[in-house]
């Protein structure tokens, strides 16, 4: 099998993303994935033009250093593309690389690299921006708006509940209208609304489940709507969001569909990915296997993909 021709882009504004830029150049090479070409990138919004850059000089093997954002920024161009993402996670959720069950620790996951398998995933599409983990109205925008830079630099995985505390304080509840274009339900009406999300992969929001049985190749997204209610019930449902046992709460609706059409009253700011890129109404629908990406060999997330036993990483 052809050795594939692999870039390094890596977001060195993430906050170990100098070190592992480094690190991971030496790390691949002795693993014998060489390097056609590495780009430390330091502005962020550099790197989908980094991105595009080497897929048009032949790249196949795009791996990525950052977090859920820099992710996010790049799938609109991998999205059905032949070009293979590989994934080492220095943001503060890592929530894409959670879903694919890939390291943590920098070396870990350039081994994944070199020694992983090939799988296609699903991603979450709103009009034309594809998504990786969730779309979302509501107080994840909120939330979205007070994790500055400087919070998650300094409190790093507290960042999220120390945001999402601030974000509920000043929430103002909504109202919300799920129509399903497919027919797989009835249409509805939600009122009181905290929160509206439509989640592709199993965790947002660093680490918390989508649901219980959520899977990132299983053509399906996961649809919760967490009305507002008394501070009680709403603490018991945030005591549930690890687990994803949450939806099973009173003041939780959650189904699950192929394509949903969300309208507000008063219209919200749509988030995807930690990004505000539409106000509703909107639809948001799966893409699926959209996304050619490599994970470990024991990695159960794309536990619907039929892999090819040949299908493996060039050394």
């Amino acid at each position: 099998m052809r050795r594939r021709r692999a870039a390094l882009v890596v977001n060195t504004r993430s906050r170990t993303g100098e070190q592992t830029f480094r690190e991971a150049r030496e790390r691949l090479a002795s693993l014998g994935v060489p390097l056609d070409t590495a780009y430390a990138v330091h502005d962020p919004a550099r790197i989908p033009e980094t991105v595009h850059g080497v897929l048009n000089e032949g790249c196949d093997l795009i791996v990525v250093g950052g977090g859920d954002g820099t992710v996010s920024s790049v799938v609109d161009l991998l999205a059905h593309h032949h070009a293979v993402l590989g994934l080492l996670p220095l943001g503060t959720a890592n929530d894409f690389a959670r879903t694919l069950q890939i390291p943590a620790d920098p070396v870990a996951a350039c081994d994944t690299l070199a020694k992983g398998r090939l799988v296609d995933v699903d991603l979450g599409l709103v009009g034309d921006n594809y998504f990786v983990n969730v779309a979302s109205i509501g107080l994840a925008v909120d939330v979205t708006g007070a994790l500055s830079p400087r919070l998650k630099k300094r409190a790093g995985s507290l960042a999220y509940p120390v945001a999402a505390l601030k974000a509920f304080l000043r929430h103002q509840p909504f109202t919300a209208r799920l129509t399903f274009p497919d027919g797989d339900h009835e249409p509805m009406e939600l009122d009181n609304l905290l929160q509206v999300a439509v989640g592709n992969g199993r965790f947002y929001g660093g680490g918390n489940v989508v649901a219980p049985d959520a899977g990132i190749d299983d053509q399906t997204l996961d649809v919760y709507a967490i009305q507002r209610g008394r501070h009680r019930d709403l603490l018991g449902v945030a005591r549930h969001f690890k687990s994803g046992h949450f939806v099973r709460k009173e003041n939780v609706t959650h189904i699950t569909t192929s394509r949903v059409e969300l309208e507000a009253d008063p219209a919200q700011s749509l988030n995807i990915d930690g990004e505000v890129v539409a106000r509703t109404p909107q639809q948001v629908s799966v893409a699926h296997n959209a996304l050619r990406v490599l994970v470990p060999q024991e990695s159960a997330a794309a536990r619907l993909d039929v892999e090819r036993p040949r299908d493996r990483p060039p050394g």
